[in-house]
């Protein structure tokens, strides 16, 4: 049975809220790296500039968020701080030493299919179990038509061929910038009902990635994601940073930690071209 919508919504902003630490770099009196600010603020990783989005003369695109507090979460004010230094060596200790703390379903992250299907949690089908040959491999970015959904209609205009394993979906969600909002956006754009049950009908995709928060559209939330958890075979990977990045066909490299019992994880994901 299927939650009631404000259960539906109270799922939505578990998925998209994760943990800010209890204490602050400034606050525990250690020095900060220079991602951040005085006051807590600021981006979260190396210093603005730095930061290469393209290797090896751009042979290598990084389509992963950087997990900076401004990262979009449920309410107004984003992600939140996740890394937090514990041990500093400009206090004196021998070491820095830095602690994580965050919901799996926050950033660029995967679903395993126990997040949304009780019996394959219950079995044991984490984020350990899932097959890595799906999350490395041949994938195609496409563009979803920019005044809709993902559809059946959509999916059925992307004439993507059979055989084809990884799609990214690129929507209006890029466009729009969302990923680079901190506050949650239920207007995005992602998979209907009907458009993951023609994929998963229609197409032989087993990788479907999306570029918000969320594989299914918020009036499709729970519905979608049992479309395509039924069979624990497809690996949805949300919050991909597809900004500027041509449409084609890739080698695609995503490695999720293995988080034994976790329903998702975040994962690092990378296109070769």
């Amino acid at each position: 049975m299927s939650p009631s919508p404000p259960m539906a919504m109270l799922l939505l902003a578990v998925t998209m809220l994760s943990c800010a630490l209890v204490t602050s770099v400034s606050g525990s009196g250690l020095a900060a790296h220079p991602a951040y600010s005085d006051d807590g603020t600021g981006t979260c990783g190396p210093v603005a500039g730095t930061r290469l989005e393209e290797y090896d003369g751009g042979r290598i695109v990084d389509i992963t968020h950087a997990y900076r507090p401004e990262l979009p979460a449920a309410g107004p004010d984003g992600l939140g701080r996740v890394v937090h230094l514990i041990m500093s060596m400009a206090n004196g200790t021998l070491f820095n030493l830095s602690e994580l703390r965050m919901v799996v379903h926050a950033g660029t992250h995967l679903d395993a299919p126990g997040h949304m299907v009780q019996e394959h949690f219950e079995a044991g089908l984490d984020v350990d179990k899932l097959d890595l040959a799906v999350l490395n491999g041949p994938a195609l970015l496409v563009d979803v038509p920019r005044n809709t959904n993902i559809t059946a209609q959509a999916m059925k205009s992307l004439n993507i061929p059979k055989g084809v394993r990884r799609v990214l979906f690129r929507t209006l969600n890029t466009d729009r910038k969302l990923m680079w909002k901190k506050a949650g956006d239920m207007s995005y754009v992602g998979f209907t009902e009907d458009g993951a049950q023609w994929l998963v009908d229609n197409t032989d995709i087993k990788l479907v990635g999306v570029d918000y928060l969320s594989v299914a559209a918020f009036d499709y939330l729970i519905s979608a994601h049992v479309v395509f958890f039924k069979k624990p075979d497809i690996i949805p990977v949300e919050g991909l940073k597809l900004d500027d990045v041509e449409a084609g066909v890739y080698m695609l490299h995503c490695l999720p930690l293995r988080l034994v019992g976790a329903e998702g994880s975040p994962v690092r994901c990378i296109l070769i071209k």
